[in-house]
């Protein structure tokens, strides 16, 4: 039996058709990155709970060292830094189901409908977009966690921890103006 061009015209379209419905249920592997940095997402809102646990501990019970101030306020912007690493974690597992799996519903219905929070991912650039705001500003906080305790013993570290602050400082307000000339 000979093979005609109707039948394997037939026989391709099938294959393809076939082809592109498996290639389109392998975006489901995508949920593995979703969950893994949602659960991460909530440690790390646990990690930071902790940490501003710890802090708070450490300023009611006193401390006698010179560097109480130091822990206590190296607790609180710790746990900040910890819950901002979270929030882009969250976004992160967000915007990829969103533009891999599906859209949320509960995200388009009823009152969120007019949410247009960090959550709202349009496309991967917003992504992108999104993420890298969030992890400067968190960049931003780790970096002042870590000046904190940074010891000024002579003129030299002086101009360092100044030039430090006015590198973050520049940071900030660039992310402040790149933030509103989008909007």
């Amino acid at each position: 039996m000979a093979i005609t061009p109707r039948a394997s015209t037939r026989f391709l379209h099938l294959l393809e058709s076939r082809f592109e419905g498996a290639l389109w249920r392998l975006r489901l592997i995508a949920i593995l990155p979703v969950v893994m940095t949602a659960i991460s997402s909530f440690a790390t809102f646990i990690l930071g709970s902790k940490e501003t646990l710890y802090a708070l501990n450490l300023m009611v019970h006193g401390g006698s060292d010179k560097y109480y101030v130091a822990k206590v306020l190296g607790g609180f912007v710790g746990g900040v830094d910890l819950y901002l690493v979270g929030i882009a974690l969250l976004i992160f597992s967000y915007g990829t189901y969103e533009l891999l799996i599906s859209a949320i519903d509960p995200a388009h219905e009823g009152e969120h409908v007019k949410f247009k929070g960090v959550l709202d991912v349009a496309n991967l650039d917003d992504l992108k977009e999104k993420l890298v705001k969030v992890l400067v500003v968190a960049l931003l906080v780790f970096a002042f966690k870590s000046m904190i305790a940074l010891p000024i013993t002579d003129g030299l570290s002086l101009v360092y921890y100044s030039l430090a602050l006015l590198l973050l400082s520049l940071c900030a307000f660039l992310m402040g103006k790149l933030g509103h000339g989008q909007s």
